[in-house]
């Protein structure tokens, strides 16, 4: 079981209504490090770009969407306290690069933003979905593809 998917099941419900179950829970972990280690390669290639060996949070690609997830996800977090969970399902992949301070410390916030978005997506791709089936997950998942 994943740690805190009670609270990871409040956190989908409060943005978008939708209920999810522990298996979407694992999906949504799976999901989250997928994107964050795009991100983290995207966020390297840059930093090498600039002449760089440590990888700063400039560096991580942050689309609009993200950034106002990541401030929506600040507020969610004061009452439901998902930094600590997320940052544990945020698993850095292997990098050739170190990351800074910065980067480590805005992680959690990264990852709740990744999740604020995913959660409001399923909600663009089916307004009447209330439980995410395989087929929505896999339309998300392309649409995140497309996008990042």
């Amino acid at each position: 079981m994943i740690m805190g998917s009670k609270k990871l099941q409040m956190l989908f419900r409060r943005i978008s209504g939708l209920e999810i179950d522990k298996s979407d829970v694992k999906r949504m972990s799976d999901f989250i490090g997928k994107r964050l280690h795009a991100l983290l390669i995207q966020g390297q290639v840059a930093a090498s770009v600039n002449g760089r060996d440590i990888i700063d949070y400039q560096d991580i690609p942050i689309t609009n969407g993200l950034q106002v997830a990541t401030h929506d996800f600040k507020e969610i977090d004061q009452e439901l306290s998902l930094a600590p969970i997320l940052e544990h399902l945020a698993g850095l992949p292997p990098l050739r690069k170190e990351l800074s301070n910065t980067l480590e410390k805005k992680l959690p916030l990264l990852v709740g933003a990744i999740a604020v978005t995913l959660a409001r997506i399923f909600k663009i791709v089916n307004n009447e979905v209330k439980n995410p089936t395989s087929r929505e997950w896999e339309q998300v998942e392309r649409i995140y593809d497309v996008l990042l």
